[in-house]
C-alpha cells in the first residue's frame, strides 16, 4: 500500500534574514512619541507657565491659593508669600501654593 501515498520530508530550514531590531522597538518608539507629546510636553508647559506666574507675583496682587482662599498680597519674601484674606487677617504661604492670580477689584466683588 505504499506506492498510493508518497513519502513527504521536511524541506531543509533556509537561511532566512535576521529581523531588524529597529522593526521589533517601533511600537515601543511610536508609544513613547505618543506619551510624550499627550502627558509629558504639556505638563511641563504648565509647570513653566506656573513658574512664570510666581516670579512675577507683586505686591497688593489678588490671589487664589490650592486651598481655595482668595487674599490680597501683603508681602512677598523668598519661599512665602503673606496673604489678607480679610481686614487685620494674614496667613503665610509658601508661593507654590498660590494657584492664580485674580484680575483686580475680585474680592471687592464677592
Amino acid at each position: 500500500m505504499d506506492f498510493l501515498i508518497s513519502n513527504a520530508y521536511a524541506q531543509a530550514a533556509g537561511a532566512g534574514a535576521a529581523p531588524n531590531p529597529l522593526v521589533s522597538f517601533l511600537p515601543l518608539i511610536i508609544l513613547f512619541g505618543i506619551f510624550y507629546f499627550m502627558l509629558i510636553r504639556p505638563q511641563m508647559k504648565r509647570a513653566k507657565e506656573q513658574r512664570a506666574m510666581i516670579s512675577a507675583l507683586n505686591k497688593g496682587d489678588e490671589v487664589l491659593t490650592n486651598g481655595g482662599l482668595l487674599g490680597r498680597i501683603d508681602d512677598i519674601a523668598d519661599q512665602f508669600v503673606t496673604l489678607e484674606i480679610a481686614p487685620n487677617v494674614t496667613v503665610k504661604l509658601q508661593k507654590q501654593a498660590i494657584s492664580a492670580v485674580l484680575p483686580k477689584g475680585t474680592l471687592k466683588a464677592s
